[in-house]
């Protein structure tokens, strides 16, 4: 007789759910080491559906400014930018639950990060739920070091080997599209991986590989702040990350799809607007000086390049 072949595993969304509220709860762990003082904890509930779990600290000893929100929130049409990719979707019933973190060290020798794993799922009356992943993690450096640059990429290319060997080249680059400001031509930072629309191999292979970019965050991000969030400074340095962090506000409130998810969605404006840094700078026209390391900040890192 043949060898008995399990069915595909279900999609589960209380599995997912799970696993991104411990996610978020390992992560504010880690950072309140990293830190050494408390995040606090916002609990709030969806007038339209669903609610989350904001913990933010602000005045930190290392962070200027660090959210990590959990989001489980439900409703009747997808807003446009989910179905924008998807247009048969468009007007069905939804659900959409994911971790989303943005951190601003103050030390501008320790760069900003960003990661997020969401899972949507999209609903119609006698037919099968249509369901994905998207997510991934990017560096924001305001003075670059390659080892930085290296390791983090290393470590978003290992959480994705054990997946499919093609993986990491395709999110990277994607990442580098993505994280692109095109009124500026210039890239947000140096990249790293993002996915979107993720179901390939069924729910098991997809949701495995969604938590092991989840997972890898810690040991992609705390070793670089670390090395970095001692470092002395002053206000040169200072005054270029506020410059600097001007992109990063441009990049949320121009393109960002998940922060035009949320305001599109009725989301709760505080946690979708907690990804922008406390104090930034903007200057009309300003060029850093030749050869400055500022300007290897434009020449060296804000290229694509091949960290690995």
């Amino acid at each position: 007789m043949p060898a008995h072949t399990p069915a595909p595993a279900a999609f589960d969304p209380a599995a997912v759910k799970t696993y991104l509220l411990d996610l978020q709860a390992r992560i504010v762990a880690a950072l309140e080491t990293a830190d050494g003082l408390p995040f606090r904890t916002d609990t709030w509930e969806r007038p339209e559906g669903g609610g989350g779990i904001s913990r933010l600290i602000e005045e930190g000893q290392v962070l200027e400014r660090g959210g990590v929100n959990f989001s489980h929130v439900l409703g009747t049409q997808l807003p446009p930018s989910a179905s924008a990719h998807r247009p048969e979707l468009a007007g069905r019933r939804w659900e959409a639950m994911g971790v989303s973190l943005v951190l601003h060290p103050r030390n501008p020798y320790a760069p900003t990060v960003h990661m997020n794993v969401r899972c949507f799922v999209a609903m119609k009356e006698g037919e099968a739920p249509v369901w994905w992943f998207g997510g991934g993690m990017d560096l924001t450096p305001y003075y670059g070091f390659e080892d930085d640059a290296q390791h983090f990429h290393a470590t978003c290319k290992s959480a994705l080997d054990p997946f499919g060997a093609d993986l990491h080249s395709r999110f990277k680059d994607w990442c580098d599209r993505y994280f692109f400001l095109k009124h500026r031509n210039e890239p947000r930072g140096i990249g790293g991986v993002f996915f979107d629309d993720f179901s390939e191999g069924g729910f098991e292979h997809a949701f495995g590989m969604t938590k092991s970019v989840g997972d890898a965050f810690l040991a992609a991000y705390l070793p670089i702040l670390e090395r970095r969030k001692q470092r002395e400074y002053g206000e040169r340095e200072r005054d270029f990350q506020a410059y600097r962090r001007g992109r990063y506000v441009e990049f949320n409130l121009v393109y960002d799809r998940g922060t035009l998810f949320g305001l599109q969605s009725g989301g709760r404006t505080e946690s979708i607007l907690m990804s922008l840094p406390p104090i930034v700078k903007w200057r009309y026209d300003w060029q850093p000086e030749t050869g400055s390391p500022e300007a290897r900040l434009y020449t060296d890192f804000l290229v694509v390049r091949d960290w690995i």
